[in-house]
């Protein structure tokens, strides 16, 4: 296993991929950026700790400690967009979401693109295949739930404020419609702002991996870090990362989440 992957095998039809929670930087690479803060700051923050509670419902969990600065692992590998026509990061960024470029001169070449694939992206996919075949092979029906979040405001991405739970489901494409309708149900119920297949439809995992009809139903959870972290109007080394909250308001929901998952998989077994 590589030592940059964390996976923790559960016996339950659900897996959760954590993707952008890593905040680590190889010796070899950490100087090529203009900061590490920077080569950091988009990281998808405490969320592999939001859902700690994930394994205690028998999910399997799937995670990078490297940082997303260093290789996204939810970028379609041939570099082509997720989201033609909207501005997005690549494969290996060469900026920050507000636009900051992570490298003094030029970012990697091809070269260094296609190594830092092999190095980092495969293993986490051959991981996320492993266990995702594994459960395939003891229930009829197994969920892929990709976990990330994000700053609530990032002009340069969308504009105004982004809904609390954004729902990803590529229309409708990666799961069956049920269980897109049962995570829809319980954001709707919790009060919180919801929307599903809005700016963020599911990245390259969720519609990589998504083929209802061979019993995967992959689906996208997009927060906005209100929920269980404050804010900062402009993120600076001062003041970014803040702490997670103690008692975040939306766990309960996301406990909620999770079960209707479990619960629309063992429905159909």
């Amino acid at each position: 296993m590589s030592d940059f992957l964390e996976i923790h095998r559960g016996t339950a039809p659900l897996v959760v991929g954590f993707p952008h929670t890593g905040t680590d930087l190889p010796p070899e690479l950490e100087g090529a950026f203009v900061s590490p803060w920077l080569a950091r700051k988009d990281a998808d923050w405490w969320i592999d700790r939001l859902y700690a509670f994930a394994r205690d419902l028998g999910a399997t969990t799937v995670r990078t400690r490297l940082s997303r600065s260093v290789i996204d692992c939810n970028r379609d590998p041939s570099g082509a967009s997720l989201y033609p026509g909207q501005t997005t990061t690549g494969l290996c960024p060469s900026e920050t979401f507000d636009g900051e470029p992570l490298y003094a001169g030029v970012g990697p070449d091809q070269a260094e693109i296609d190594r830092r694939r092999a190095a980092y992206f495969d293993p986490y996919h051959e991981a996320l295949s492993t266990e995702l075949l594994r459960l395939r092979t003891e229930h009829r029906n197994v969920v892929l739930y990709d976990a990330h979040s994000i700053r609530s405001h990032v002009p340069r991405l969308f504009e105004g404020e982004l809904p609390q739970f954004n729902i990803g489901t590529n229309n409708r494409e990666t799961c069956d419609p049920a269980l897109a309708d049962a995570v829809e149900a319980v954001c709707a119920a919790s009060g919180h702002s919801h929307v599903l297949d809005g700016r963020f439809r599911g990245g390259w995992t969720t519609r990589h991996y998504g083929r209802p009809a061979d019993g995967i139903h992959a689906i996208q959870m997009e927060l906005s870090m209100r929920g269980y972290m404050a804010e900062p109007d402009a993120p600076s080394p001062d003041n970014w990362p803040s702490p997670i909250d103690p008692e975040p308001v939306i766990l309960p929901i996301l406990k909620q989440v999770l079960e209707a998952c479990l619960s629309f998989a063992k429905e159909r077994a």
